[in-house]
């Protein structure tokens, strides 16, 4: 149904581009603004409180540098997600100037659309971004017409966080890098606390309804991980390693067979009730652990666990938000000024410091900058440690449903065993492909 009511929305995001291109110019008119006239922008930013907190102490800082080009902050509206929402908008011709809660899978459909502005056109965008990002990394958000409509402005690395005391409990001296290190650990971390013949105890706990989102932080990440840094298409084409993907379909397919990840809902937290032992999350929860932790409560984070033959980095999933301006803005080159301003180093320590997200920026943990940052937050660190080896989703259309043909094989094949590993790959791979030949 869900996949069924984004077409829907994209098939009124189609026809009122149409109706658009056939009743006005394809994009607004820059305003041209007199000596001492005031510019006004609207930045739309996520709506969690941390968020709102860092957009609000920003705009605060620029307003007073810049009389010339005021910013007004706006939360996204509420709607059943921040990209339906920004579809709508595109829609209805309502988009602000530009905003920072952008997913890159969605950035397809909005080129599509004409609704994104190239930021590629402005004269010092090369010079900025590789200023900032890696060049192979910043080669991925290039759009298939060769152009950048986004900035990379934060990732979120997935890693494995763990409970420090049931590890020791366990016996557990050395973190797991492996799979089968990881089965190994697992194995001593379940448990039957009470002696009932039930355990009561789990190495660790993933949600496991198809649910196309939930995939992102445990198939995807540990597939990024087992392909070295692959994603699932290359160039706009379906490039999708079979032989990694296979590994991640087995890993979990034993996590469950062993039954080291309970299938059940948990009321409270798992990992603070001590239920479960390891959880795949990003540097969110850091400030969330440290403000609802019982006390003597002791964590920490590691890569996520990789094939047994695998050499090389740990690659892993990183869950990025990035920075548009809309083409339906009237201010161009002031939105862009603004947009540098958001990525500049002194705004990536706002981010760190009151976000504990990492600013997609190399040099971060050598830049005399940030230092005191992690000084006073270690538990931040590794995740500055592989923000650079990250992978986002691909801009592809119709990614909700690709990635939807993937959760249905990692229930049916991971967790309930209707399939092998090698079919349950074959059949995601034949939906994909079916899925972008349809919408290309």
């Amino acid at each position: 149904m869900m996949a069924a009511h984004r077409r829907n929305i994209l098939l009124a995001l189609q026809g009122a581009c149409v109706l658009l291109i056939a009743s006005c110019d394809p994009a607004p008119p820059v305003e041209v603004m007199g000596e001492g006239d005031v510019v006004h922008l609207t930045y739309w930013c996520a709506q969690n409180p941390q968020e709102r907190a860092l957009a609000t102490q920003l705009v605060e800082t620029w307003n007073a540098a810049n009389p010339d080009v005021q910013v007004q902050v706006q939360p996204l509206p509420a709607g059943q997600s921040s990209e339906e929402v920004l579809i709508a908008a595109i829609v209805a011709g309502t988009t602000p100037d530009l905003s920072s809660n952008i997913w890159p899978g969605i950035i397809s459909d909005f080129i599509r659309a004409d609704g994104v502005y190239p930021l590629s056109s402005f004269p010092d965008f090369d010079s900025l971004m590789m200023s900032r990002v890696p060049a192979d990394l910043l080669a991925r958000f290039r759009a298939p017409d060769g152009i950048y409509y986004q900035i990379p402005w934060k990732t979120n690395p997935i890693m494995l966080l763990y409970n420090q005391q049931l590890f020791r409990e366990a016996g557990i001296e050395q973190l797991p890098r492996t799979y089968s290190e990881f089965m190994a650990a697992a194995a001593r971390l379940t448990r039957d606390l009470d002696g009932d013949g039930h355990m009561d105890q789990w190495a660790g706990y993933r949600r496991t309804h198809p649910i196309w989102h939930e995939r992102r932080f445990d198939y995807y990440a540990l597939y990024i991980g087992a392909s070295g840094g692959k994603t699932l298409f290359d160039e706009g084409q379906v490039r999708i390693d079979t032989a990694a993907s296979t590994k991640v379909f087995s890993f979990f397919r034993d996590v469950y067979a062993h039954h080291y990840f309970p299938l059940t809902t948990f009321q409270t937290s798992p990992i603070l009730s001590g239920k479960v032992a390891t959880e795949f999350t990003g540097p969110w929860q850091i400030g969330w652990l440290d403000e609802n932790a019982p006390p003597g409560f002791e964590y920490g984070f590691t890569p996520l666990p990789v094939p047994d033959d695998y050499e090389g980095p740990a690659y892993t999933f990183g869950d990025y938000k990035n920075i548009v301006i809309f083409s339906n803005t009237r201010h161009p080159e002031e939105a862009w000024r603004f947009a540098k301003f958001l990525v500049s180093r002194e705004a990536d320590l706002q981010l760190l410091e009151t976000t504990k997200q990492i600013p997609v920026r190399q040099g971060l943990l050598t830049d005399s900058l940030y230092a005191g940052f992690f000084a006073r937050n270690p538990k931040v660190r590794p995740f500055a440690e592989v923000a650079l080896y990250t992978r986002g989703e691909d801009g592809v259309s119709s990614l909700q449903e690709i990635l939807d043909a993937i959760a249905q094989q990692f229930e049916a094949a991971a967790v309930y065993r209707v399939y092998s590993p090698e079919e349950a790959t074959r059949r995601a791979l034949a939906r994909i492909r079916l899925i972008h030949e349809w919408n290309s």
